[in-house]
């Protein structure tokens, strides 16, 4: 699926022999595969065992002379001009860089399109199969892998000076292929057709059915062949935690399927359940003029978004009042007030009043003087 068989290895205390022979620290040893000083003696005190590129590379390194490093190495340390030496490898032939990709890395600087295209042309095949692993859906998986790469094309500034290019796209497309959004899609709410093979699809549904965290582990350990920090660290979990994942979901598939209890069986079927299946990925240019395009569209609709806040905010400061206007109070029941009545006739006693008041003369300030107007 990802890689070629496991290189040999010298016995762990060869391995120290071996270094020493070559005059080489383990500082120094870990500064040229990349790792920590502390793998490196776990390596060779036989507690743990390098798997994948650092194998081929720690294997490299002991039987060569030590003024030669390996290619791998000197590809992990580089930045831009050869990125897709790092994180993923294939397995089968299928999966191989053909000629083409491997002539498509120049030793002289790239251009971000040239380095783009070498780094999608060695890394997506595998990815597209990976995924496929991960999510047992096709259009999934290819969806996810174009959709990393945009987005690394999009970031490709960070992403060339990125430690491990090839890592930080598989990230990408194992984050959006196991997207819970996916099940409001109404083209994902069916199952594809499975695998051909009876153990085929025996051991897709058993990968299914595990939790996706677990899955994931899985895939990347025995899968993909990364150390189980490595495993730890992109699926943002702690050593023990990645580690009592892998063990529970190599539990849950040797439960259904006990002829995989043994790891490297494991791998070999994965390998084999993902060549099985042709899947293709798209051209980098069309992969590059998608993920423009979609930023473009993407660019067009925050800017119509932003002039739309504008002019609704401008609209309402032009709208809104410019001074203050008390609330007006609540009203209120008020009892014991008498009933208004209409005026109607004096009364004889009132019609007295009016002639004398009318009859007297104003003599002083204290006298009323009724307004007969």
């Amino acid at each position: 699926m990802t890689r070629s068989p496991a290189t040999p290895l010298p016995a762990p205390e060869e391995r120290r022999r071996l270094r020493e022979a070559q005059s080489l620290t383990q500082a120094e040893v870990a500064s040229r595969l990349g790792v920590t000083r502390v793998t490196v003696r776990s390596w060779e005190t036989g507690r743990t065992t390098p798997r994948g590129r650092k194998r081929e590379a720690y294997a490299q390194l002991l039987t060569e002379p030590a003024c030669a490093e390996p290619e791998v190495t000197v590809r992990h340390e580089q930045a831009v001009p050869a990125p897709v030496g790092v994180g993923v490898s294939p397995s089968s032939p299928a999966e191989k860089p053909s000629e083409e990709a491997e002539s498509a890395l120049p030793t002289a600087a790239l251009t971000p399109a040239q380095a783009f295209d070498a780094l999608y042309a060695f890394c997506a095949p595998a990815l597209v199969r990976q995924t496929y692993l991960l999510t047992g859906r096709r259009e999934l998986a290819r969806e996810s892998v174009e959709r990393a790469f945009q987005l690394a094309w999009h970031r490709w500034p960070e992403v060339a000076v990125d430690r491990d290019p090839a890592g930080w796209v598989r990230a990408a497309a194992y984050e959006y292929a196991l997207s819970s959004w996916h099940r409001m899609r109404l083209r994902h709410r069916h199952p594809e057709a499975p695998p051909a093979d009876a153990a085929d699809r025996a051991l897709l549904d058993v990968l299914l059915k595990l939790p996706p965290v677990y899955r994931r582990t899985l895939l990347l350990y025995d899968g993909v062949g990364l150390d189980l920090p490595e495993t730890a660290a992109e699926t943002e979990a702690s050593t023990p935690a990645a580690a009592n994942r892998l063990l529970h979901a190599r539990k849950a598939v040797a439960a259904r399927m006990p002829e995989l209890a043994v790891p490297e069986e494991l791998h070999q079927r994965l390998a084999e359940l993902a060549s099985t299946e042709r899947l293709r990925a798209a051209k980098p240019q069309s992969v590059r003029w998608h993920g423009e395009r979609r930023a473009r569209r993407w660019t067009r609709a925050a800017i119509a978004f932003t002039v739309l806040l504008i002019g609704t905010t401008a609209l309402t400061l032009r709208s809104a009042p410019d001074h203050y206007e008390a609330p007006l109070s609540p009203p209120e029941t008020v009892h014991g007030v008498p009933p208004r009545v209409a005026p109607g006739p004096l009364s004889p006693p009132q019609l007295k009043l009016r002639t004398k008041l009318k009859s007297e003369t104003a003599s002083g300030p204290e006298r009323l003087v009724p307004d007969s107007r």
